[in-house]
């Protein structure tokens, strides 16, 4: 349907999609159909986006997480595989936010979001601009921060067991390691939960670029 491609790529609810759809008589039913057509693609109850058959572009699963549950960023190895930092592919979408942890899952995948206090939260978020809409990711120090910070039961209490996580367990790019901006790795560093951790990614970020 023509009226539905005007809705785009961007996740949007019933309220939206019912008054493109005001002039059936049963606006309701009318969506009913269309999701059973696979026109559109249920997110989440009330929430949907029009499938990529009909826009003819793909669907941004970052865009997604940003609308299933806010406020929230992508982060994690979702992040850092999107800057193409980690080289194995990630089929969970990670992000960080200020309610509390949830998950879903839907046509496009897992969703998982882990709640942070928000003077944490607000350090490093990255704003990411496409052609036709826009999402909110973790900057890779912060995303490599939340990995590390928010990874249950991991601990990096030493530069040796730090180095060996980001070379060997993630297999992060080191080369674009040693880019990064130190400044967000201080700002984690007063308010995270694990200090001693990211103290050790900015010490070895430091003896590196003596």
């Amino acid at each position: 349907m023509e009226i539905i491609s005007q809705l785009g790529v961007i996740p949007f609810n019933f309220d939206v999609l019912a008054s493109y759809l005001k002039d059936y008589k049963s606006p309701r039913q009318k969506i009913i159909e269309l999701e059973k057509q696979g026109t559109i693609i249920r997110l989440k109850r009330g929430m949907y986006v029009v499938s990529p058959k009909i826009t003819k572009k793909n669907i941004s699963t970052e865009l997604i997480a940003n609308h299933l549950y806010g406020p929230s960023y992508v982060s994690m190895e979702s992040a850092l595989r999107f800057y193409g930092l980690i080289p194995e592919r990630v089929f969970n979408t990670s992000s960080m936010t200020l309610k509390r942890s949830r998950t879903f899952k839907n046509h496009f995948g897992h969703f998982t979001y882990i709640y942070c206090p928000a003077n944490y939260y607000s350090i490093g978020i990255s704003q990411i601009i496409q052609e036709d809409y826009a999402f909110l990711i973790a900057s890779p120090e912060k995303a490599l921060c939340d990995l590390i910070v928010y990874t249950p039961k991991l601990q990096l209490r030493s530069i040796k067991s730090l180095r060996a996580f980001l070379e060997e367990d993630i297999r992060l790019d080191i080369d674009e390691f040693y880019k990064m901006n130190i400044s967000i790795f201080e700002k984690c560093a007063e308010v995270s939960r694990k200090k001693t951790e990211i103290t050790n990614i900015i010490k070895l970020l430091k003896n590196e670029c003596v």
